[in-house]
């Protein structure tokens, strides 16, 4: 996946209108709004410089807001360094009003129209960059039939003129890209690189959107942290403080059982893999104990393949009870290939009948596809019976998943995940490319380092157990280690690259640890 670059770290990422509130709010503090448009027409100049060097021809497509106006800044700089720019804009100038007017007045030069790109482009070398400047955060809706047509025609012109393969660098978002859900309505650009402001847009991040961004680059533009809007709920997943995985020896528990228990449930004797990596992921990453947990049939195969891990027989409710307080456990894994049906259901609903932090995956998930009332409302009563509002039960679904145990919840991807865990109660984790973190509060993140190696079997189970392994800590918030082990999955992957297997990225662990 292309790297997300930044000028600055904020863990922030807005929506389109949460963009739009900040600029208004910059602009009240006193920055005159020509004078943010000069600095992000500028970071477009340097985005530009930075992917084609010294010299050459560059197309510029400007819109008819303020995304526009930015293109027609970036053209006034580029000229200004030597290069040879034509820009073309959607609507005539004239029509141009507010900022977007005065800086196309600024330019000087002829300003062509989307019609005349053929020809033009067609004259005087090959264009080595086209810049994306025609709608931006702007757009969130399908294009009208002549913005269809315009559209098609800029991008038949620039691959007809282009040296090669042509290169695009859109300006805050690619045309055609929701900037908030990353959803397409009609097509959009696809761009080598995306140069944005202030703060990440949502649909930056989430696919289809993400796939058109190429690499992302984030310049603040000086707009002030006064500026933030006071709603904003929706971080992206990233690198956590080093002392938050051990820091100095000093702030490492000494203890295995101040570092909390983990207690993972293993299925058929042919299906131990998936608990076996849980279990190990679990104990890699922060764990101070795990137990793998299955029926007699299964105990052979746990023997054989486990070593740092304890092993404990289940025939009995009782018995699972009993190990949950006999073993000090802290948090478990309840789902890799666990077997659907009323077994993985009573095992969910015993662990949820006690304290520890509880991560309920795959086939846990799929058993109450027919009863989801009954594991929400086991985990309403456990919310009850603590006493607090902070949740302890992570649901880890995949699409398919999802589907089947919130059949009628449609929308954009966080929204889904923000509904799913207000109904739900528990924190919910909507796997894929554009991971989704969100909470009953509200809050929400995106992960923004899944390479696609992570695409592979045996990664979902992985997953699960470095959740567990971080929620076990029993002063942790869940939420908060759950965005570790997001951030500690892509982290082990990207370490590995291509070819890992499931089985690799436990071990990758202590590698990315020490990059810490």
């Amino acid at each position: 996946m292309p790297e997300i670059r930044f000028a600055v770290w904020p863990p922030e990422v807005l929506t389109a209108t949460e963009m739009a509130e900040a600029d208004r709010a910059a602009i009240a503090s006193g920055i005159p709004s020509l004078e943010l448009m000069e600095r992000a027409g500028r970071a477009i100049a340097d985005e530009a410089c930075d992917l084609i060097g010294t010299g050459g021809r560059i197309a510029v497509f400007a819109g008819p807001g303020n995304n526009g106006g930015d293109g027609f800044v970036a053209a006034r700089v580029l000229r200004a360094r030597g290069y040879n720019v034509d820009i073309f804009a959607l609507k005539p100038v004239g029509a141009l009003k507010g900022d977007a007017g005065v800086m196309a007045a600024r330019w000087g030069d002829p300003v062509h129209t989307f019609g005349d790109a053929a020809v033009r482009l067609a004259e005087g070398g090959p264009v080595r960059l086209a810049i994306d400047a025609v709608f931006g955060a702007g757009l969130a809706r399908p294009y009208d039939d002549i913005t269809e047509r315009a559209m098609r025609a800029m991008i038949d012109a620039v691959a007809a003129a282009a040296e090669a393969h042509p290169r695009w660098l859109a300006v805050d978002v690619p045309s055609g890209v929701n900037a908030t859900t990353g959803e397409v309505p009609s097509f959009a650009i696809r761009a080598a690189r995306t140069v944005t402001f202030f703060r990440l847009k949502s649909g930056l991040l989430l696919y289809p959107g993400r796939a058109h961004c190429g690499e992302i680059t984030v310049h603040d533009i000086a707009i002030p942290p006064s500026a933030m809007p006071a709603s904003v709920s929706l971080s992206r997943n990233i690198r956590p403080d080093p002392a938050v995985f051990g820091g100095a020896q000093s702030d490492v528990p000494r203890h295995k059982y101040k570092r909390g228990a983990t207690l993972v449930w293993a299925g058929a004797p042919q299906a131990t893999g998936a608990a076996r990596l849980a279990a190990r992921a679990a104990l890699r990453s922060g764990t101070g104990l795990v137990t793998v947990a299955s029926a007699p049939a299964s105990l052979p195969a746990l023997a054989a393949h486990l070593t740092a891990e304890m092993i404990a027989e289940v025939q009995t409710a009782a018995a699972w009870r009993e190990l949950f307080a006999r073993g000090k456990i802290t948090s478990a894994v309840i789902g890799p290939a666990a077997g659907i049906g009323a077994t993985t259901r009573d095992l969910v609903c015993e662990a949820l009948a006690t304290d520890a932090a509880l991560v309920v995956d795959a086939d846990a998930i799929t058993s109450f596809a027919d009863a989801p009332e009954v594991l929400f409302g086991a985990i309403a009563a456990r919310a009850e019976r603590s006493g607090t509002r902070s949740p302890s039960v992570v649901l880890t679904p995949h699409e398919g998943e999802f589907a089947r145990l919130f059949p009628d919840i449609e929308g954009a991807k966080v929204d889904r995940a923000r509904k799913a865990a207000e109904r739900s109660g528990a924190i919910v984790v909507l796997k894929g490319a554009d991971t989704v973190i969100a909470s009953p509060d509200g809050r929400a993140e995106i992960a923004t380092d899944a390479p696609p190696w992570l695409a592979t079997a045996g990664s979902g189970d992985v997953l699960a157990g470095f959740i567990a392994g971080r929620a076990a800590r029993p002063t942790r918030s869940v939420f908060e280690a759950v965005s570790e082990a997001v951030w500690l999955h892509g982290a082990a992957a990207r370490a590995l690259g291509a070819g890992l297997i499931a089985g690799d990225l436990a071990d990758a662990v202590p590698k990315v640890l020490r990059q810490l």
